[in-house]
């Protein structure tokens, strides 16, 4: 079954262009129900996998403790799995073919209001070491909606200052391109001519923002950097990356955006993914007419 496995996931990679984090959940996923069925059930070779020898692993699984959303990963792998096994004449028929993805229930994402942001913006010390870079950088990702990875891998060539646009390239190794707010521009460029500079060494590359020793940031350096400076602006709520991603949405959706525009800024596959957003903006409605309306 490992080999089987190893074959697939290459294809994941080479043909399907997906991603390395999708790649490793995959497999681990993979492996793990592959190892159970070694060990429990003797079988070792797909062919011996049936719907009900996945239905006892899942339910297993969901005893343990394990929530629906990981639940939903290893049906989806596992129903990928198999249906390349099944198009590749590896086994005569998909097993996992009758199995249901489980239901889950859908959070509201947090967001930050525009005083917030403006609030959390404007108590970043330009005049500190790194300032002018983390200002630039924190602009960019609630002026663009870029993931985390998407500005950790952004490039110097990919930004056209003219255009105010920026390519990205996201998950599926998808490229897209992105409008830069005239605040961000500014932000960044007083970075680029007045601090980044300092932080190139020989062995930088184009990437647009770079650490002490010159190399490109990390998600997880990002991530700190995000949470030092929201603990220093006074805000109460718990600030990340993702969620100036939905500050970004959220607050184009409130003042009349498009929402098949919001989902190509964002880089959605899907429109499902996109429309959470009206849910969001639905409860400030509510939450501001109960507030002021004289018989909310």
């Amino acid at each position: 079954m490992e080999d089987f496995i190893d074959s697939f996931i290459r294809f994941l990679a080479v043909e399907r262009g997906l991603s390395e984090n999708y790649q490793l959940s995959t497999h681990r996923s993979l492996s793990e129900f592959a190892q159970w069925c070694a060990a429990r059930k003797k079988i070792t070779r797909p062919r011996g996998v049936t719907l009900p020898v996945m239905s006892e692993y899942l339910a297993e699984r969901k005893r343990a403790g394990l929530s629906a959303s990981s639940i939903k990963l290893i049906v989806v792998a596992l129903k990928i799995f198999f249906r390349f096994l099944a198009a590749k004449a590896i086994i005569d028929r998909d097993p996992s073919e009758p199995l249901a993805l489980p239901r889950i229930e859908r959070y509201l994402p947090e967001t930050l209001n525009e005083l917030q942001m403006e609030q959390f913006l404007e108590k970043i010390d330009t005049k500190a070491n790194h300032g002018l870079r983390d200002r630039a950088m924190i602009e960019l990702l609630y002026a663009s909606g870029l993931r985390i990875s998407e500005l950790a891998n952004a490039r110097l060539e990919n930004f056209n200052f003219e255009e105010r646009i920026i390519r990205v390239t996201g998950k599926g190794n998808k490229t897209r391109l992105v409008p830069v707010g005239r605040k961000a521009c500014e932000a960044l460029a007083a970075y680029l001519s007045g601090e980044r500079p300092n932080l190139v060494k020989t062995r930088s590359g184009s990437e647009i923002f770079l650490s002490e020793r010159g190399t490109k940031l990390t998600t997880a350096r990002i991530w700190q950097i995000i949470k030092k400076h929201a603990r220093r602006s006074g805000l109460e709520k718990n600030v990340y990356p993702h969620l100036l991603r939905h500050s970004f949405a959220t607050h184009l959706l409130g003042n009349g955006a498009d929402l098949r525009i919001i989902q190509e800024m964002l880089g959605h596959a899907d429109i499902s993914t996109t429309q959470v957003y009206t849910h969001v903006d639905q409860q400030r409605l509510k939450a501001v007419h109960r507030q002021f309306h004289p018989r909310a």
